[in-house]
């Protein structure tokens, strides 16, 4: 009977031992529960990797952009003239992706100012004279001084489109990532667009960009607000003969110190490989490679920007530009990208004809300097 007793003994020990280990479990799947909401809420990645579940994501990839199916898919009208004609504004995170696409991409974009408007019609007042300022004594009168000039500002915008196409097998394909295909597949294709607007663009349906403005040899205080001031090369489409570098340190000093702070080169890899070869008396390259990984190379102690919509030199051309573009130019977003899903127009692939209302104009044509390459 005691050996029974102790057997039974053993089998509660068991039980209550695997109640307490329940107990345990029950506890740090409570406390990893709580810890994962506290994660979600701000913003960090769940303790096991895996990004939360989205409903709104999910039901805009998995049953509209794979299956065309738009029950519970916000819509967005894609003309403010009519609503009947819609496209589904993408959720946040498909934004973010296709933004930092641009971002990494669109070389003006990656240097300039960038606000997100809610309007097509976005403006900003901006000065346009020196403030006006006087010494008096303790108990002199105080004159009047001038009011300063100010200009408003309003970037010509315009709808901004890509129409990347997959066919319905890639689509069905669970394996296939179609969130990373279209944001990839957007945010390249909205990048070569814009890249080429903030560079040349007319104004007309699109930004007007920066090399779009009236060039001058005059300098800040002479010329007009909006106009750009140039310093020449010394040579009708090319560079000077002898010391073509002294010109690359005029321009560098056509730019007041303040905007310095932040300033850097823009040019296409043609006219860098030129640049590259430059050297001083002493033979030293005044191009520098950055020494340290992720350190950006330089050319006179400014960083330098691959622009390939800048335009090959030439004649007159306005190949080089340098600059504060943070404090010069400015992009304007108006609110979110547009996806509108067609299986019809060219079977059997289904494109997504995305939208995107972009802006874009110089806000002080005193932090940005070009290179005419002429001989004055």
């Amino acid at each position: 009977m005691e050996v029974k007793a102790d057997a039974l003994d053993g089998a509660f020990d068991a039980v209550l031992a695997a109640e307490a280990v329940d107990e345990l479990k029950a506890s740090v799947s409570a406390l990893k529960a709580q810890l994962e909401r506290q994660a979600v809420a701000s913003g960090r990645l769940p303790l096991d990797g895996a990004k939360a579940a989205d409903p709104a994501l999910d039901a805009f990839v998995e049953r509209y952009l794979r299956r065309g199916i738009d029950a519970g898919v916000e819509m967005k009208s894609l003309s403010g003239a009519s609503a009947g004609e819609g496209g589904y504004a993408v959720p946040r995170e498909i934004d973010g992706s296709i933004a930092s696409t641009l971002k990494s991409l669109s070389p003006i974009r990656r240097i300039a100012t960038v606000v997100q408007t809610g309007t097509s019609g976005y403006r900003k007042l901006v000065a346009t004279g020196a403030t006006e300022a006087g010494w008096v004594g303790e108990t002199a009168a105080r004159p009047e001084t001038d009011t300063r000039s100010f200009a408003e500002i309003a970037p010509p915008s315009g709808e901004l489109y890509a129409n990347p196409a997959a066919s319905q097998a890639m689509l069905d394909d669970a394996m296939f990532d179609v969130e990373a295909w279209l944001a990839d597949e957007i945010g390249r294709e909205f990048a070569v667009a814009e890249g080429s607007a903030f560079v040349g663009g007319n104004g007309t349906n699109r930004p007007k960009g920066f090399l779009s403005y009236t060039a001058t040899n005059e300098a800040d205080a002479v010329r007009d607000f909006g106009e750009l001031q140039y310093v020449a090369s010394g040579a009708a489409g090319a560079f000077a003969a002898s010391n073509p570098q002294d010109k690359l340190v005029d321009l560098v000093h056509s730019l007041r110190a303040p905007y310095r702070q932040g300033a850097c080169w823009v040019m296409n890899s043609d006219t860098l490989a030129r640049i590259r070869k430059f050297k001083t008396s002493d033979g030293a390259f005044i191009w520098q490679p950055g020494l340290v990984e992720g350190q950006a190379a330089s050319l006179l102690g400014y960083p330098v920007v691959e622009a390939e919509d800048m335009p090959a030199l030439a004649a007159d051309s306005l190949s080089i530009a340098f600059g504060n573009f943070r404090a010069g130019y400015l992009v304007a977003d108006r609110g979110e990208t547009r996806i509108l899903r067609d299986p019809f127009s060219n079977k059997p692939f289904v494109h997504f004809y995305a939208t995107k209302r972009v802006g874009g104009a110089i806000i002080d044509s005193n932090a940005i300097k070009l290179m005419k390459f002429a001989a004055s």
